[in-house]
């Protein structure tokens, strides 16, 4: 059986097959198949009630990306010495708009990561309602210990050979892990010089004085606490006065730890690639964001400063009892073991900051124990909502206040959070069913797209 046949194939071997394509034409890229099967897992339904996304060949389009660019990155260290690294656009889905999706530095990043994120990416924009589509990038450059100039002359040379890739109408991309303001704003310097255009909307993430937004730091954290809040609010719950656990000590986890105690929460844990903080009294905001926004240093460093915490090294940070907890960090981190602990001390609510962060079989014991839980193609979508903010307003030359923006912000993740419900409730009669909801909600918006553009 090949891949023209599966039109004639009943739903669920129509999806078994394409699986089986996926996994035979991206040998080796592990993330990049669980993200496939957890949606595709969910489409049954929808492929029943609409055999055309069947005939159209929707799924296969859908799970190969439209481009895919891959280059050598040249520069040169602070001792004169030649480094070269790999970088990486993968350009996903332009059906609903341009390209968007952010850049990730680290040295696990690899073209499997980068498909995997790209693929989330596709549903993740189309529940925000903004107009993009998705894509994503990056390289195995690791920023962490480098010099200010070091950065500088990786990001030029980066930028150097993308730039042709991108554009305000073609493909925007962001930052992401290991790419803040400093490493968009090196980019975008070289950008401009190169094209000899004040282009403000091919980069988002931008720093406020040149054309960035308000909030959009923050978004992303912001939001994974607001749609936590909406779950908790359909069971006549809220936020205050819990007791709550944060995976991260990014910008994700800290401000999704500030944007928590906002609502009256009690954050009392934390976690780096080292260890972990248990702070009873709550974590000093302040006092993190000092440490890692700052020193950029190791949470230890809290600790020693803070008498009420204490920092473990070993286990994990979900080994710590709370009544909601935020997995803000990276893929796959809170396995099956990590949710039986959670839910053998009480939690109640689950909500991802980061990309797939729990695994399946997580998910799974999550959604068996009554335990509320939202992915992250909703949950953590207010980075790029924000993202799409800042692109309307570059594109009319305007810079909303952070009321305003924050406003606009709340008010997507309010209607990702009850267009994903709705979704659920539509095709499984299950409305806390998030997870199908989530891929289903974001899924039909890019399938009937695709529908229209007819085969391209």
């Amino acid at each position: 059986m090949t891949l023209l046949d599966t039109d004639t194939l009943p739903t669920t071997d129509h999806v078994t097959t394409v699986l089986r394509s996926v996994r035979h034409r991206s040998p080796g890229e592990a993330v990049f198949h669980q993200a496939v099967e957890e949606v595709l897992a969910t489409l049954g339904p929808v492929l029943d009630r609409h055999p055309e996304y069947v005939e159209a060949r929707i799924l296969d389009r859908l799970c190969e990306p439209e481009r895919q660019v891959l280059f050598r990155v040249p520069w040169v260290d602070d001792t004169g010495r030649v480094r070269v690294n790999r970088g990486y656009r993968v350009e996903f889905n332009s059906a609903l708009g341009p390209f968007k999706g952010g850049l990730r530095f680290h040295p696990t990043v690899d073209l499997g990561i980068i498909r995997f994120l790209g693929f989330e990416q596709i549903f993740k924009n189309a529940l925000t309602g903004q107009g993009i589509g998705a894509g994503k990038g990056g390289s195995d450059f690791d920023p962490a210990g480098r010099s200010d100039a070091e950065i500088m002359r990786f990001c030029q040379s980066f930028i150097t050979e993308l730039y042709r890739h991108l554009g305000e109408h073609t493909d925007v991309p962001a930052g992401d892990m290991g790419v803040g303001v400093r490493e968009l704003g090196y980019m975008f310097g070289q950008y401009k010089r190169i094209v000899n255009r004040f282009e403000a909307g091919v980069l988002t993430g931008k720093g406020v004085g040149w054309a960035g937004s308000h909030a959009r730091t923050e978004a992303t954290g912001y939001g994974a606490v607001y749609f936590l809040r909406d779950m908790l609010a359909t069971r006549g719950q809220t936020v205050e006065g819990r007791r709550g656990v944060v995976s991260g000590s990014g910008n994700v986890a800290i401000y999704a730890i500030e944007k928590a105690q906002a609502l009256g929460a009690t954050v009392i844990a934390c976690s780096d690639s080292n260890g972990y903080i248990v702070d009873q009294a709550g974590i000093d905001v302040g006092l993190l964001k000092d440490v890692k926004e700052v020193r950029r240093q190791r949470l230890s460093a809290y600790a020693a400063e803070r008498p009420s915490a204490t920092y473990v090294t070993g286990g994990s940070v979900f080994d710590v009892p709370c009544d909601v907890a935020l997995p803000c960090a990276t893929q796959n981190e809170l396995g099956e073991a990590q949710a039986a602990t959670l839910i053998r001390g009480g939690v109640l609510a689950v909500s991802e900051g980061a990309n797939m962060p729990c695994t399946a079989g997580a998910v799974a014991l999550f959604r068996d124990a009554g335990v509320l839980f939202g992915p992250g193609k909703a949950a953590n979508a207010g980075g790029v909502a924000t993202s799409a903010l800042e692109m309307q307003q570059n594109a009319a030359r305007e810079s909303w206040t952070w009321e305003e923006t924050e406003t606009r912000l709340e008010r997507i993740m309010t209607e990702i959070h009850q267009h994903t419900r709705a979704t659920a409730a539509t095709y499984t009669d299950d409305p806390d069913n998030y997870v199908a909801g989530a891929a289903i909600g974001g899924f039909i918006r890019v399938a009937d797209a695709m529908l229209a553009q007819g085969v391209v």
